[in-house]
């Protein structure tokens, strides 16, 4: 069904008009156009016409392309439903009605709400809502995430979205409040305040896929522990989660097997198993799986094929070209760096070991016998643990090692980072020190032994085991596994330009964070430790993006300590916001099961990142009387599409073109920086300008200090990047206290495709 011309005509008239008043756009040679073409252009054409108009010089013309291309979704959406498209949004109940009954829909929503509910809400939506998109942002919501039925045909709109997503996952909440939580997350999602993780944007409401981002796993050195972590990956990646693996565990090439000398393959090969299984299962058939693998920088395995698994060079045998890399590095490795002689060249010794060694000859045990390797140690802020044991461990002589000067190793990390963008840095010591809940495995032992596939999560860590194998009474053979912690990170994003200049953060994070704690009662995940780790600590990664996007709009420019002060400010208020609104909902639901002894119940957390003041002295004592629901509370993903989905710039990333094409898989746009004006232009033309990376490092430290997780953080160098200058950043990020860093972007590089499972 295709709208008459006249009907296209009054919707592309209706378009012009607003376009005038809401956004000054001077519309006389797209008028004239339609007047050569005796008045039949459609809406279209009229789109096409926009979109080419599309400047530094006019870049409101965005806004007009988006109201003409929401016209053709109005157009598609009453053709599929069956009523007049000048009505725009139809039957809101006739749609839920339709999708629960042909299974698009979950019935859950039919059988939480009444029919006179669900009518009452429908009335909340707003559709001139729409109007806030921008061309690209509206493009890929409609592309992506609207409801179709089987044959691919539009029934959903980007208001009923937001509306569907809002009554999903606050389906459980007493009846006597629903009504009114629905209505506040509605409010904060189609004014673009905020936005929910992808595969929640995706998956909310509808009866299939999962709600959860990222998953983090770690792999226990035995041969059944490798192939059930890959049965774990397949199934998570078939449900749309983006993997992070540890495996750091696993033992080296050449280590021994049942006592058998030299007959260990490594880690490379079972690395290569977990690329084909990436690459095998995809995504609920839209992308292959996405997956990262960390190993410790002083693993034996590090220089000996780890470093080049993405390279181009070398032995193809050898490389797993389509999983990502992250190295492990504690404080001891840096401090090495910086050892130079009389010339000034560097002579820092680093060992690296076997893990299955070091536990065979150092002979370590926890508190309940189990035993130990150097992964399990980190450097406290009052005892160098990990340093104390690897020095034991350098010093026995019937450990094997291979020793390397530590630059040369750094010198093969940045030799990747250059060509791939990978390996990420996961900073393990001070992530450990700033880790909440280390209370559960005791002073100086390690929590967290690697992050996700952004960098952005660090969460208590575990290996799952197999306990034992039996026939049952009915012949079935059963397996039992003791599940260890498997990481779920539940996210969604704030965006700042919006949310800050209306002054609704007060607002807007209490109902974002119960909309996030939801999310781990109603998610249903393939694997059971993971769902059971979910519910044991109910973390969640509340972040932002738009930052600077917000610093054109405050008049701030990147490099001066103005933007790293706003930065604190800002994110302290953030984290303020976060906690309180955990703990008001532990007074509602309860704490977190491992709340007792954490550093939330001990004020430690608050002590330590030295919150002062009235009301953070308030909190603290409103936390130990009544807890917090969550075990972490922040987290700041990379943000790509959803940032674009509310018309800002990527997570915390400068916008280094003030006009330039934005280009996936099925589109390339022509796009220009958000709000450009003559007053925003030189905020964002100076970023092109942005060589000293430290400036952004020190944006990110002051706002790391207030996120109890981590950042997806990138530094940008141009490709003719000399080393000494690419290690002066990772020193000063490591000296700054970050957690951990993302890509290495390098304008050599080709287009590094960017995790979707993460954005939020």
């Amino acid at each position: 069904m295709k709208m008459g011309i006249s009907t296209e005509m009054d919707a592309v008239e209706k378009a012009l008009e607003r376009a005038e008043q809401l956004h000054g756009l001077d519309t006389t040679a797209l008028r004239n156009k339609i007047g050569e073409l005796d008045g039949k252009i459609d809406t279209e054409q009229s789109m096409l016409y926009a979109l080419n108009r599309i400047s530094m010089d006019e870049p409101k013309w965005t806004f007009l392309a988006a109201e003409l291309y929401c016209s053709e979704l109005y157009r598609q959406a009453a053709a599929s439903r069956g009523y007049e498209s000048q009505e725009k949004y139809g039957d809101f109940y006739r749609l839920v009605e339709k999708l629960s009954r042909i299974g698009i829909y979950s019935n859950d929503l039919l059988t939480a709400y009444s029919e006179a509910e669900i009518r009452e809400l429908g009335a909340v939506i707003e559709p001139e809502r729409d109007q806030l998109f921008n061309y690209i942002g509206l493009f890929l919501l409609a592309d992506r995430y609207l409801a179709k039925d089987y044959e691919g045909n539009l029934h959903e709109l980007p208001q009923e979205r937001f509306l569907i997503i809002a009554m999903a996952l606050m389906q459980n909440e007493p009846a006597d409040k629903r009504t009114e939580l629905v209505r506040e997350a509605y409010w904060a999602m189609s004014n673009l305040y905020m936005t929910v993780a992808t595969p929640t944007l995706s998956n909310a409401g509808k009866s299939f896929g999962q709600l959860s981002s990222c998953f983090i796993d770690t792999v226990d050195d035995s041969l059944d522990g490798i192939y059930l972590n890959n049965w774990d990956i397949a199934r998570l990646s078939k449900d749309g989660g983006g993997l992070g693996i540890y495996y750091g565990k696993v033992r080296a090439l050449g280590s021994d097997i049942k006592k058998f000398k030299g007959n260990s393959s490594g880690v490379i090969p079972w690395i290569r198993l977990v690329n084909d299984t990436a690459v095998s299962v995809d995504q609920l058939g839209q992308r292959q799986g996405a997956v990262a693998v960390y190993l410790d920088v002083f693993h034996k395995d590090i220089m000996n094929g780890f470093l080049d698994l993405k390279t181009n060079n070398g032995d193809e045998r050898r490389k797993a070209h389509d999983i990502f890399t992250g190295v492990s590095i504690p404080d001891l490795f840096m401090e090495k760096l910086k050892e130079t002689d009389e010339n000034g060249r560097s002579v820092g010794e680093w060992n690296t070991f076997c893990p299955h060694q070091v536990k065979q000859v150092m002979g370590w045990k926890d508190a309940n016998g189990n035993a130990l390797g150097l992964e399990d140690f980190y450097d406290d802020t009052d005892r160098a643990y990990f340093t104390e044991k690897y020095e034991e461990a350098v010093s026995n002589p019937l450990l094997p090692r291979k020793t390397y000067r530590a630059m040369d190793i750094m010198a093969r990390i940045m030799v990747s980072q250059l060509e791939t963008g990978t390996p990420y840095m996961f900073y393990r010591d001070e992530v450990n020190r700033q880790n909440p809940n280390k209370h559960l495995r005791g002073r100086g032992l390690t929590s967290i032994y690697c992050s996700n596939l952004c960098s952005e999560i660090t969460q208590n860590m575990s290996a799952t085991t197999i306990v034992k194998e039996f026939t049952d009474e009915d012949g079935n053979l059963v397996m039992v596994r003791k599940p260890g912690d498997f990481v779920v990170c539940n996210l969604s994003s704030i965006n700042l330009p919006r949310a800050v200049k209306a002054d609704v953060l007060e607002r807007l994070v209490p109902i974002q964070m119960r909309m996030l704690d939801n999310v781990i009662d109603l998610n249903t995940i393939s694997v059971g430790q993971a769902e059971a780790t979910n519910k044991k600590y109910r973390a969640v990664g509340l972040g932002t993006f738009g930052w600077h996007h917000l610093l054109a709009l405050e008049g701030i420019h990147w490099e001066t300590d103005q933007a790293v002060e706003f930065a604190d400010k800002l994110y302290e208020e953030i984290a303020y916001h976060s906690i309180r609104s955990s703990m008001e909902l532990a007074k509602e639901k309860g704490s977190y099961r491992e709340f007792e002894g954490s550093e939330w119940q001990t004020g430690e957390y608050f002590t330590r990142k030295g919150y002062e003041g009235e009301k953070w002295q308030e909190l603290q004592q409103e936390i130990a009387e009544n807890g917090v629901r969550n075990g972490w509370m922040m987290a700041v993903a990379p943000n790509s599409s959803t940032a674009k989905i509310g018309g800002s710039t990527d997570g915390i990333d400068p916008l280094y073109a003030v006009e330039y094409a934005e280009e996936k898989k099925n589109f390339k746009f022509k796009v220009t920086a958000p709000d450009l004006d003559h007053r925003t232009y030189d905020y964002y033309r100076r970023a092109r300008h942005v060589l000293d990376q430290k400036w952004s490092i020190r944006q990110n430290a002051a706002r790391q200090r207030h996120i109890d997780q981590a950042i997806s953080f990138n530094l940008y160098v141009p490709h003719t990047v000399k080393a000494k200058e690419l290690l002066e950043l990772h020193l000063e990020a490591w000296q700054q206290g970050l957690k951990t860093t993302y890509y290495v972007r390098s304008t050599s590089q080709a287009e590094i495709e960017e995790c979707e499972a993460c954005q939020s």
